[in-house]
């Protein structure tokens, strides 16, 4: 459980554009995306973080306030997914998670096992908990524009990108989401379960304010509550896959399906029929690996979610379930934010080094007309001046890895006072144990190869700061 200890609930991210001291040092917080994705899955690895303050570091200007990540835990029941059974069958160790009861890892592999089966061969996700949902009508378009600040209406048709929910006013990132274009308008996005009263509360505001100006038929949104949604990853994700695909032509070849893309498509199950509805599946992935997202819809067939992991396991050689840990540790390798942790509605998308989900024809002040473009133009424009803070990665020495928390110092400075924090951080399954990190650090100390301090477990350990990801993605572009 040490490795996945970013898990554990009631933690709370430092706001980008607030540092000053808060709390005593301590120890180790005990107490997204490379650039080059243009649409990766998300981050079904996403949980809620109750309000908690969080360490602070003094010598940072404080613009806005702290702002946290996500509504306190509820004491409602756990929520299941459609796949809780299946999960308890196959000896999940099932923890709370956003609302649901979710598995942590299964009996037949550990976490580090689990993790090296993704990169090595395909391992299968439950994220059904993610929040799945379709809008349409002629004011589909134009209303995401606003919200987001993706260039959405140069996607063609089943073509997606990652981008961001934006505070009006702020431009804080109320949630990362992966938007898919399915017509000209008609978009299917999934969201956060973490997240999920917050992003529910935005949109039905942003939706109703837009149908008083345009009229009731101008939108229509549905959440998507009937559907299933598991994630197929690794390098042998699509020869699984195709070898369940039914049906002949070019849309059934996986191989002319490429990263960022989806289709609507049948399987076949084991008696030869295809399913009784078309899955939407997308190629897409929160780990680095090749892999895809499918949706599965239940209505009049709630057994189908489980028939088709049934399916897809059916070679565990190839595939075997992997649960929560992996994940983590799996998208931390490939430079991933976790909502809540890494990115919060105290960070801007540049603030958070996410500033690419902006899209280029979208940095026009004269002309921008996205939530928080005041905000975020400027940033963009002008980083040095804009930002105090940088999210960055780092490679820790031996020793007791810097989890989520833990404060970073300036080397040179021999009052060790704080110019940064940790937001997640393990030991990496693919290169060995070394310690790996994600965190803000202050504007000046960003750069690759700068040498900083940080405490954990009362011990200040050296660190570095590169690039990340740490582990290449490998997603298929043909």
């Amino acid at each position: 459980m040490s490795t996945v200890r970013p898990l554990r609930r009631g933690i709370n991210l430092l706001g980008s554009k607030s540092l000053s001291q808060s709390a005593s040092i301590t120890a180790n917080g005990s107490t997204l995306l490379p650039r080059q994705l243009t649409a990766p899955l998300h981050r079904g690895l996403r949980a809620p973080t109750a309000a908690r303050p969080f360490f602070r570091v003094s010598s940072l200007p404080a613009l806005g306030g702290v702002r946290f990540a996500s509504s306190p835990a509820s004491s409602e029941p756990l929520r299941q997914t459609q796949l809780y059974d299946l999960h308890l069958a196959r000896g999940a160790k099932m923890v709370p998670f956003a609302g649901f009861s979710m598995p942590l890892q299964y009996s037949d592999l550990s976490h580090v096992e689990s993790h090296k089966w993704t990169r090595e061969k395909a391992s299968l996700f439950d994220v059904s908990h993610m929040v799945q949902h379709e809008l349409s009508g002629p004011g589909a378009l134009e209303l995401l524009m606003k919200v987001t600040p993706s260039s959405l209406d140069k996607l063609g048709h089943n073509q997606s990108t990652l981008s961001c929910l934006l505070e009006e006013g702020t431009g804080g990132i109320i949630d990362d989401t992966v938007i898919t274009r399915r017509t000209d308008d008609s978009f299917y996005f999934v969201t956060n379960a973490g997240r999920r009263d917050e992003d529910l509360a935005f949109l039905e505001a942003e939706i109703s304010a837009y149908k008083q100006a345009h009229g009731a038929d101008s939108i229509k949104w549905d959440i998507l509550e009937d559907r299933a949604l598991v994630a197929l990853q690794g390098p042998q994700a699509a020869e699984v896959l195709q070898s369940y695909i039914h049906g002949e032509g070019s849309e059934t070849d996986l191989s002319t399906l490429y990263f960022g893309n989806c289709r609507s498509l049948h399987l076949t199950l084991p008696d030869g029929t295809p399913t009784p509805h078309p899955l939407l599946i997308s190629r897409t992935g929160y780990t680095g690996e090749d892999g895809f997202e499918i949706s599965i819809p239940t209505e009049g067939t709630t057994s189908l979610p489980a028939q088709i992991t049934d399916l897809l396991l059916s070679n565990p050689n190839l595939v075997r379930l992997a649960g929560l840990a992996a994940r983590d540790s799996l998208r931390l390798e490939a430079g991933m934010c976790l909502y809540g942790h890494d990115i919060s509605t105290a960070q801007t998308p540049p603030a958070a080094a996410l500033g690419w989900v902006v899209g280029k024809d979208r940095r026009d002040p004269a002309t921008a007309n996205f939530n928080g473009a005041a905000t975020i133009l400027p940033q963009l424009a002008s980083p040095a001046k804009t930002l105090p803070q940088r999210r960055v990665g780092f490679t820790v020495e031996k020793g007791s890895p810097a989890r989520e928390g833990a404060v970073i110092f300036d080397l040179n400075d021999e009052s060790r006072t704080p110019v940064g924090v940790i937001t997640s951080g393990l030991p990496s399954p693919t290169l060995g144990g070394t310690n790996i990190a994600m965190g803000y650090i202050k504007q000046g100390l960003h750069k690759k190869g700068t040498e900083v301090g940080i405490l954990v477990r009362n011990k200040v350990r050296k660190a570095s700061v590169v690039g990340m990801p740490w582990i290449e993605s490998k997603f298929y572009r043909g």
